[in-house]
């Protein structure tokens, strides 16, 4: 059965995943030769993807990386944790399952659980990571998830951001964060489980579960409707944030340092210090 799944990305799967998955490691060089990476395993399709992507890189690769594949068990149903494992068993993951008590502490939170979920488990990786001797963390956000960021934050937080394809830790030196699916569309993962035959686990917090629609929902159907009209809506929305052109935005940041159009503006220059005039 693995040797199937493991041919899959390299047959039917080898333009959608694997040659999108080769391309987001390069472009971005995510992976270096002596990388030491943390693969956190959410229990999902994706994360347990991009196990296998880089089980492969590194088996057939040119770079000389090592990996440690850790979930963190934040207070799953005993169904949902042995889901996880069974996965990770059939999939060939030498999985590390490490047990905290995230559920209790956000199932308190009277606002935002999600963002302090998400603020914890971030610190638990982090540190776990630090305690395994890596450099790297590896997520398993993929370019759906950029694209809704994206749209998220214009919409509902009145800002223009992307999700970046790594970061540096503020609080824990010489570690960074990569995320080796960034060019791969979910659609494409969803097909590649269904393909093999292998069903995962969900967020499996109960307080999500019972919130209905959330704005990251809203956010899908709107692109899905977008879509409709216009099929390269995605990629539009992807190369958005490739293409800012800094002289045509009221005012931006650069870390805490702020700019605004009217800065320069009475000298007839542009925040780049360039003319601004009409043409």
């Amino acid at each position: 059965m693995n040797t199937e799944i493991d041919k899959s990305l390299t047959g039917e799967f080898s333009k959608s995943i694997w040659s999108k998955f080769r391309s987001g490691i390069e472009q971005y060089k995510l992976i270096e030769n002596g990388d030491r990476i943390a693969v956190c395993i959410s229990g999902g399709k994706d994360s347990m993807l991009m196990a296998k992507c880089l089980q492969r890189l590194q088996k057939y690769g040119n770079i000389r990386f090592e990996t440690e594949y850790v979930a963190m068990d934040p207070g799953y149903t005993t169904e949902n944790r042995n889901k996880v494992m069974e996965n990770a068993e059939k999939l060939k993951i030498p999985l590390k399952m490490m047990n905290t008590r995230i559920f209790e502490s956000t199932a308190k939170a009277e606002k935002h659980p999600c963002f302090l979920c998400a603020r914890l488990r971030r610190g638990w990786l982090y540190k776990t990571a630090q305690e395994l001797g890596c450099n790297k963390i590896a997520l398993g956000h993929h370019f759906d998830d950029v694209i809704e960021t994206i749209l998220m934050g214009m919409l509902y937080g009145s800002q223009m951001q992307t999700m970046m394809p790594k970061l540096h830790s503020e609080n824990y030196r010489g570690i960074q964060l990569i995320r080796p699916l960034y060019l791969v569309r979910e659609e494409d993962i969803i097909k590649w489980a269904d393909h093999n035959g292998l069903e995962f686990i969900q967020c499996a917090c109960r307080i999500t579960r019972s919130e209905g629609s959330s704005k990251r929902a809203e956010i899908k159907q709107l692109i899905r409707q977008l879509r409709e009209t216009n099929p390269s809506v995605d990629m539009n929305i992807f190369r958005s944030a490739e293409n800012v052109n800094l002289q045509t935005l009221i005012s931006y940041h650069l870390g805490e340092e702020r700019h605004h159009f009217l800065d320069d503006f009475d000298k007839g220059l542009s925040i780049k210090g360039k003319n601004n005039f009409a043409e």
